[in-house]
């Protein structure tokens, strides 16, 4: 029996919880952290201990965000994400567990999503807790600095934190703005930092998903930070059987009863196809 095969056999078997990774939104033009040409290799992102603590950290985060913030919001859902989406509407998933902020999973039509590290579409106040969209606050931005928006075409990349890569020549001049509500400045991207605790919330709503599974399918991640690699642990703990599949090792290898390393775009569909197959047969 072919790996794929094998996986077509436990994912047709429903009950799968499926966590994902950056790896899976790299083919909509979103780079991931650690695979090849990851942005780590040329990027530190920023802790949320430099955020909260210096207004120009923040300053340059907004800057550089004001302009990657367009093209996350262009980006699409691919093949992938559209794989997924056709499992979790055949019944086959008991939910979807995202480390990515793109909002893409949810866009290709995937319906229980819990996004563990939150989303850029979304701002939020960290003194009066307010919620507001993400592109409301672009155009305040965009009004706040006129002429800005021209260095867009001078970056040389996009980060998974939605940062584009900008000189501090670039970013002279950038001003923030504050929150409408209680004239702060103190506002975030409702997403998980690095530094920075994921909401208990969350976690909880991950685990459940894990544990109402009979399987648990990891699809484009290193599992290199422990927010995503928990939940593998935590499988293999209860006797659920992991499948993962990324280009390159993961630190979850060793716990995995099935790995494929091969392109997400390519294994997604065929993983559809070959569910299909099954259930036509049986």
């Amino acid at each position: 029996m072919s790996d794929d095969e094998r996986l077509a056999r436990l994912v047709g078997d429903g009950g799968v919880a499926v966590l994902v990774g950056a790896g899976l939104s790299t083919d909509s033009g979103i780079p991931d952290y650690r695979g090849p040409g990851g942005s780590l290799a040329r990027h530190t992102p920023m802790t949320y201990q430099e955020f909260t603590g210096s207004a120009e950290a923040r300053r340059r985060y907004w800057g550089r965000s004001h302009v990657g913030w367009e093209h996350f919001r262009r980006a699409q859902p691919n093949a992938g994400h559209r794989a997924v989406a056709a499992l979790d509407a055949a019944g086959l998933l008991t939910g979807t567990v995202t480390q990515n902020v793109d909002g893409l999973d949810v866009a290709a039509g995937t319906r229980r999503v819990v996004e563990i590290h939150g989303n850029l579409d979304r701002v939020v106040c960290l003194r009066c807790s307010e919620v507001t969209s993400r592109a409301e606050l672009a155009e305040r931005l965009a009004a706040a600095n006129p002429g800005f928006d021209a260095r867009r075409r001078e970056f040389t990349a996009v980060n998974p934190d939605g940062d584009a890569d900008l000189t501090d020549a670039q970013l002279e001049g950038f001003r923030t703005v504050a929150c409408r509500r209680c004239g702060e400045d103190a506002l975030k991207a409702d997403v998980v930092f690095f530094g920075e605790t994921v909401p208990r919330e969350r976690v909880e709503q991950s685990f459940a998903i894990v544990d109402e599974a009979r399987s648990l399918l990891v699809l484009g991640s290193s599992l290199t930070v422990m927010s995503g690699y928990r939940f593998v642990l935590h499988a293999a703990k209860r006797g659920i059987p992991v499948a993962i599949v990324n280009a390159g090792p993961t630190r979850g290898d060793a716990k995995a009863d099935l790995r494929l390393d091969a392109p997400l775009g390519e294994v997604l569909p065929r993983l559809v196809a070959g569910c299909e197959r099954r259930r036509e047969e049986a």
